[in-house]
């Protein structure tokens, strides 16, 4: 689904919907792909793990939302292109809990969103690469 679209959806239910827990309920799987800068050290990426995986801890109403994460290091010998190093793979159990997670781009009121992934974004782009774009992120449920 397109970013145009998912932003009609969230138009058409309201942001409080568009993020509740029984919103879109059923196995949901965010896949995050990374690629470096350059200059990004092993001990910052290992720092980018640690900080991804401490996500799953975050609560939501007094509860994890995240059901897990896994992680690894790209080993394939069917290298596509683009050059990504490090994957992420994020279950929820509905929509709406991946909407929450996500915020920005998709919305803008932190009300509705985990600042703490907001905070991981933060910290991570200064680390990615800017040209080809340093991740890449694909969603199915």
């Amino acid at each position: 689904m397109s970013l145009d679209l998912l932003q009609q959806e969230l138009e058409s239910v309201g942001v409080e919907r568009f993020t509740s827990r029984d919103y879109g309920v059923g196995p949901v799987t965010h896949i995050v792909l990374f690629r470096y800068a350059p200059a990004t050290s092993v001990e910052q990426r290992a720092d980018v793990a640690r900080r991804f995986h401490a996500l799953a801890a975050t609560q939501r109403s007094g509860e994890p939302y995240i059901l897990s994460i896994e992680s690894g290091a790209q080993l394939s010998g069917e290298v596509a292109p683009g050059g990504f190093e490090q994957a992420f793979i994020v279950k929820f159990s509905s929509l709406g809990d991946r909407n929450f997670y996500v915020g920005e781009p998709v919305f803008a009121d932190s009300r509705y969103y985990d600042t703490a992934h907001a905070s991981f974004k933060e910290f991570v782009g200064p680390l990615l690469a800017t040209a080809p774009a340093g991740a890449l992120v694909f969603d199915f449920q």
